[in-house]
């Protein structure tokens, strides 16, 4: 691995970032996983399911990994890049993947899904989770929390207002949840720790992960990246705090 600045910039400018296959940065950065498992207890749930809906799949990622899937399985994802990743992936295991804007309109009848799951959507519409819920069934999703990584937001882009840390919620996404119509039957969250070990590794998190720091580019950024690539050398990893929450909601009969 490279360890000059612009050797690293080079090589994380051009890596791929469609899907949310986390893989290139094994070895470079490390984010510790919350301990209620989010892919397992998906997997379980979506195997005693019989309509099964993942909204904002990414690239499919996620969903593959459960051994068994509902007898029908769809995914929505919005970004075409994910939408070819998804469709590679889950297609050959008679999983319909359907382009759709998740924070809208759902094209989904009433009724239609005992099972609707996302991990870390960007956002949740808690209306269509509801209207798409067959009566007594579930949502079962993982959320990024409040102030996640804000140690490198603010690295970035500098002192952030009290409300803006505020902002993702569990609490507020309990009351959204019941002012919707489903009721929060759990509702979990988990401070995790992060590290980044070199400037490409930022890089590529930061154009992948593109809500960190909105309209990030490194010419834009190039002083600051500078000057973290130096604290990396000579300080080490640079360490962060991501929050997750764990929400499942049901439908009321």
């Amino acid at each position: 691995m490279a360890d000059r600045f612009d050797d690293l910039v080079a090589e994380a400018e051009t890596a791929p970032v469609d899907g949310w296959d986390f893989s290139w940065l094994d070895g470079r950065a490390s984010e510790q996983r919350p301990s209620w498992g989010y892919a397992r207890a998906m997997g379980e749930r979506m195997a005693h399911a019989t309509a099964g809906l993942d909204i904002q799949t990414g690239g499919g990622e996620v969903l593959a990994g459960a051994p068994r899937l509902a007898v029908r399985t769809v995914v929505t994802e919005s970004w075409p890049p994910n939408l070819a990743r998804a469709a590679a992936l889950l297609r050959p295991r008679g999983v319909a993947v359907v382009a759709a804007d998740d924070s809208r309109v759902l094209p989904f009848a009433d009724d239609t899904f005992d099972l609707v799951v996302s991990r870390h959507p960007v956002a949740t519409c808690w209306d269509e989770i509801g209207r798409v819920l067959t009566p007594g069934d579930t949502y079962f999703s993982q959320q990024v929390g409040p102030a996640s990584v804000f140690e490198l937001v603010e690295f970035f882009l500098g002192p952030q207002p009290a409300e803006t840390r505020r902002r993702r919620h569990p609490d507020h996404a309990r009351a959204a949840a019941e002012a919707a119509g489903p009721r929060v039957v759990d509702l979990r969250m988990e401070t995790l720790d992060t590290e980044f070990r070199d400037i490409g590794a930022m890089i590529y998190f930061l154009r992948k992960v593109i809500w960190i720091v909105p309209g990030f580019t490194v010419a834009g950024h190039r002083p600051r990246l500078e000057a973290l690539h130096d604290r990396i050398r000579a300080d080490g990893p640079f360490r962060a705090h991501t929050t997750r929450f764990l929400i499942e909601a049901r439908k009321p009969a």
